[in-house]
């Protein structure tokens, strides 16, 4: 017992100190302000409102510091992008008030009309970083709707392999997908219709990983089977053997945008690997 009490506190410890580490310098200085700020207002040599500015400017570092992470990362889970919408909207709100406050100070007098500029363009700078956290939340969920329509046909596959054509329709082709293979189908995609190909899941992502799904080697197009662009692509598929799952129809419950998986059905992730 004492053993593992031992064990659970150095646990502990290496946590915290690993989170300092982990710690941007911009929150790292913000907490450390609010501190000097606390111990000076507890000693009266500092008003009480110092001491709420720094600790709005450490919670506006720490939102920053989740954009950083989120808006700004390539690899996603759906949970993680409430946290990233919650931080832009709050960076949002508090420049908003600063914006508030400084017309006031301007009505009264006591700033000039100039000191309004740089706050307008900070609201405006956040505007457009909750725009971006906007666009990421979307593709994320986007995606995590791909992944559960696959999760949907894979339990048919398993269950009642009769009812999988009604999600979608299945290409075996040769069995295999690399890399290789993308590129030519990319490549020749953007040829013919000059633009890229719309890419939503490449290979293994955080969304496939918390449903449990391997997706490495694997690719998610948003493109309805049924439009122009995506009859195109099955039939280029079909003429290169590639497999292919086709969702044309929303999954109650699961799903709602049509997509092409290219390569065979993602599996669930083994134990080890």
């Amino acid at each position: 017992m004492l053993r593992w009490f031992l064990a659970l506190t150095v646990f502990v410890c290496a946590s915290c100190l690993w989170a300092q580490a982990e710690e941007s310098p911009q929150v790292a200085h913000a907490r450390e302000r609010l501190a000097k700020l606390r111990s000076l207002v507890e000693a009266g040599a500092a008003p009480r409102v110092q001491l709420d500015k720094a600790e709005t400017a450490l919670a506006d570092a720490e939102d920053a510091e989740v954009l950083r992470k989120t808006a700004y990362s390539s690899d996603l889970t759906e949970a993680q992008t409430d946290d990233m919408m919650a931080a832009a909207q709050r960076r949002v709100d508090r420049r908003r008030q600063a914006v508030s406050e400084m017309r006031q100070l301007i009505q009264q007098g006591v700033a000039s009309q100039l000191a309004l500029t740089p706050v307008i363009e900070e609201l405006d700078s956040a505007r457009k970083e909750y725009d971006l956290a906007e666009s990421r939340a979307r593709l994320v969920r986007q995606m995590a709707e791909e992944a559960r329509a696959e999760e949907a046909l894979q339990a048919k596959l398993n269950q009642a392999p009769q009812d999988a054509p009604a999600l979608a329709d299945r290409y075996d082709g040769n069995g295999t997908f690399s890399m290789v293979d993308f590129a030519r189908v990319e490549s020749e995609f953007e040829s013919h219709f000059g633009k890229p190909l719309p890419v939503s899941a490449m290979g293994d992502t955080a969304v496939h990983r918390s449903l449990g799904f391997d997706h490495r080697g694997r690719v998610d197009v948003a493109l309805n089977p049924d439009a122009p662009e995506g009859h195109w692509l099955l039939e280029l598929l079909v003429r290169d053997r590639i497999p292919y799952f086709a969702f044309r129809h929303a999954v109650p419950g699961k799903a709602t945008g049509a997509h092409i998986h290219i390569g065979p059905m993602s599996t669930p992730y083994r134990l080890g690997g």
